[in-house]
């Protein structure tokens, strides 16, 4: 945890690369809020556009809905799980996928996995993310 214990605290060995845009690991205590992996999809169950970087972003703001349910944010996100339907797109659109992330997350980069898989389970998702978190007890 962090000094004020109110957020998670990075995990980075002596002597290790820091890595990019993730954190190796993170220790944290609290309520844990586990979010099942969210698509692409608005509110109302629709993709509001077929893009990769766009469907990151409204699954982010998905995940961060959840998260605001339980009172948490999205700096109390401790695991990221992603599922792409396409490595080749990922990297295409990594810069803009970087600024969906940025623009929802912020500077906040816990441990994540990314991983490529043949399809998603709605035709039209192109990614899916879980998220876990963990919300600290009131002192």
């Amino acid at each position: 945890m962090t000094k004020d214990n109110k957020l998670p605290r990075i995990l980075q060995p002596a002597g290790w690369p820091r890595p990019k845009g993730y954190s190796n690991g993170m220790a944290a205590r609290g309520l844990q809020i586990f979010v099942a992996g969210q698509i692409g999809w608005d509110a109302e169950g629709k993709f509001p556009s077929s893009r990769l970087a766009d469907q990151v972003r409204q699954a982010l703001l998905n995940i961060a809905a959840i998260l605001a349910d339980a009172g948490a944010t999205p700096a109390h996100i401790v695991r990221l799980t992603w599922y792409v339907t396409s490595r080749d797109e990922y990297y295409e659109q990594l810069a803009d996928i970087g600024a969906a992330y940025r623009a929802t997350i912020g500077k906040h980069y816990p441990p994540m996995s990314v991983v490529q898989v043949v399809a998603l389970m709605e035709l039209e998702a192109r990614v899916e993310i879980e998220a876990t978190a963990v919300l600290p007890d009131a002192d």
